[in-house]
């Protein structure tokens, strides 16, 4: 995902002169081609999130378009006060990009986890929060995001996520994209599990179980429309989200369905638990502690 973002990235720079970006001392080997291209525009401000965050700040009051980047945990919780002060309060322009959302940086700990990060930033008005679930969907988001007027926040993956489209979707923000159509039960996945949750439902149809699957690539603002219909027409329902199951996708959704005067189907949140992850290891082993995908979907379809 972050080679689609920086070659989509550059493309927009070339051909707007507003698009500037901003690092914390991260992203080598990745920001290269923008530095290189558009070098007046690029600032590595140092190990100094807050303080990139107030500079893309003052920039997109003079009217650039400020792409800053950094490790999911820092643009978002170090500099949490500037974000929401200095950006979302003058509802500026500055695009926000984390990369590594989710436990990609396993092997650093719990400091390095960008697992509430969903939480954190849809409580902030008028922000867009977008998590891309492949290499062709986080292309489509950063040009969507250029061209957003507000605050964004994308979350990519780092951990060289394939991509699930065979060919580009049709992309707004706020909307979301059918993979496949279920009957008996619906996966929601936003960010970086899409390819897992479509291996997933592929698993569940060759025994049988007719699962459906839909990027949320947008978090906020949600596509409640999309959420109403596979409450109508599938008999169970499941958020697939790399993030804690509290104050994510999960209860985004289950926001939608309370408020729902149709039907309310069996519903479930598939995530991080709610506690502090101590366990040290790669981004795979954490997740299986968040369980089995498939087997909570068979349980919810032969209790239903």
């Amino acid at each position: 995902m972050r080679t689609a973002f920086i070659e989509s990235l550059c493309r927009l720079a070339a051909k707007d002169e507003r698009i500037w970006l901003l690092t914390g001392d991260l992203g080598y080997s990745v920001l290269e081609r923008f530095r290189d291209a558009f070098p007046g525009r690029y600032v590595n401000v140092g190990v100094a999130e807050q303080n990139m965050t107030g500079v893309a700040a003052g920039l997109a009051r003079c009217g650039k378009i400020v792409f800053t980047y950094s490790i999911a945990n820092f643009p978002t919780f170090r500099c949490l006060e500037q974000v929401r002060n200095d950006v979302c309060h003058h509802e500026l322009p500055v695009k926000i990009v984390s990369v590594g959302g989710g436990l990609a940086y396993g092997p650093a700990g719990y400091t390095h986890h960008g697992v509430e990060d969903f939480a954190v930033m849809q409580a902030l008005p008028g922000i867009t929060v977008v998590a891309p679930g492949d290499p062709i969907e986080a292309q489509l988001a950063t040009e969507a995001i250029a061209d957003s007027a507000g605050p964004c926040y994308l979350r990519l993956g780092k951990a060289g996520e394939p991509a699930v489209h065979a060919a580009a979707p049709p992309f707004a923000l706020g909307k979301a994209i059918v993979l496949l159509e279920g009957r008996d039960v619906t996966f929601l996945s936003t960010g970086g599990m899409l390819h897992k949750t479509m291996q997933t439902a592929q698993q569940l149809r060759e025994s049988g179980i007719d699962a459906g699957v839909m990027s949320m690539h947008t978090i906020k603002p949600l596509d409640a429309e999309a959420v109403r219909h596979v409450a109508e027409t599938s008999r169970a329902v499941i958020t697939v989200e790399e993030h804690s199951v509290t104050g994510g996708l999960g209860s985004a959704v289950a926001d939608v369905l309370v408020q729902s005067d149709g039907s309310r189907p069996r519903f479930r949140k598939f995530g991080i638990p709610d506690r502090v992850y101590r366990e040290i290891g790669s981004q795979a082993f954490l997740l299986r502690m968040a369980g089995d995908l498939a087997q909570l979907a068979r349980s919810m379809v032969e209790s239903a």
